[in-house]
């Protein structure tokens, strides 16, 4: 229980652990299967779920003969708590998980948020058709941020030819033109201008920076309303500028307006969570150093990120303070 308790809520090796106490890898590991499994196989685990958030992690990185596996995370974002892990990040994978579920346990997700990928749209459709979906505003503005530095880097290309240096104008301003305007510093301000006034001779950065904060000020917006006419201002922006990076983030952003929106209806719900449950992955993974066997790597996911541990209170070793404490 003990080896148990420091590889999953702990998160410490397995190696380390197995020194720690005198025995083998292999003893350590069988403990953690022994003890863990009956915590995770607890009905009552998954009970009190209302909004789910579902994002992707690398598994195993690519080689030369196979491509990078990825697993698929389900997250409870108010409890802040690691439901499952499922293999890969396609459709048949989550709604293979949903379809699992009791009728009353789904009936209780009133709202999901995903990144703007149509795999888990399609997952959601059967098993929680009645829930709304929502993509929060870090997964649609990273998508902005892709498109300026898309742009950035052609107009580089076709400017001076070569990919960015030091020096060059629009290299210097790289992570100027990826903050939100209103956190810029004046030395900010100016060195933007400045950059973008020198690399940047056909406008089009300027385009791309403009489109990003009209897309912010979407999910900036007071109220559903205030949204939409945000929205349209946006649309209406991408359409004339005539940047063919803008135009096919116009798009995107079409096919996912319904869930856009949703962020406003729902309050606000963010994936948030999701992406904090993310770094505690990346953790287990780099103390492990790296997992090829999906059932430890999911057993030490969720003993780490979706079991409540009960510790014991510390016993008082005196009833009163001493007398000569300070």
């Amino acid at each position: 229980a003990e080896a148990c308790r420091r590889v999953g809520k702990d998160a410490h090796a397995v190696a380390a652990v197995a020194r720690d106490l005198g025995v083998g890898w292999a003893t350590i590991m069988r403990a953690v299967r022994d003890y863990g499994t009956p915590l995770l196989e607890d009905p009552t685990r998954l009970d009190g779920v209302t909004t789910l958030g579902l994002d992707e992690t690398s598994f195993l990185k690519a080689t030369r003969r196979a491509p990078t596996r990825y697993v698929t995370g389900l997250v409870d974002l108010e409890g802040g708590r690691l439901l499952e892990v499922v293999a890969d990040r396609t459709r048949a994978a989550v709604a293979g998980w949903l379809g699992a579920r009791t009728h009353d346990w789904l009936a209780r997700i009133g709202t999901v948020a995903l990144d703007p990928w149509r795999g888990y749209a399609s997952a959601l459709v059967v098993p929680l058709g009645h829930a709304t979906v929502v993509v929060d505003h870090f997964h649609a503005i990273k998508l902005a941020n892709a498109v300026v530095d898309q742009v950035r880097r052609r107009t580089q290309q076709a400017t001076l030819g070569h990919r960015g240096r030091k020096p060059d104008p629009l290299y210097r301003i790289r992570k100027l033109l990826l903050t939100a305007h209103e956190q810029l510093t004046q030395r900010g301000r100016v060195g933007l201008r400045a950059g973008l006034a020198i690399g940047d001779p056909t406008g089009e950065v300027v385009a791309a920076w403009q489109g990003k904060e009209l897309l912010r000020g979407v999910y900036a917006a007071d109220g559903p309303a205030d949204a939409r006419r945000a929205l349209a201002r946006f649309y209406h922006w991408c359409d004339g500028v005539g940047v063919v990076e803008l135009s096919r983030l116009a798009r995107t952003v079409r096919t996912w307006e319904a869930e856009i929106l949703a962020f406003h209806s729902t309050g606000g719900c963010s994936n948030g969570p999701t992406e904090a449950m993310n770094l505690l992955v990346k953790k287990v993974k780099r103390v492990g150093h790296g997992f090829r066997n999906f059932g430890n790597y999911r057993l030490r996911l969720l003993l780490h990120c979706g079991v409540r541990w009960q510790t014991h209170r510390t016993a008082r070793l005196r009833g009163r303070s001493p007398r000569l404490v300070a």
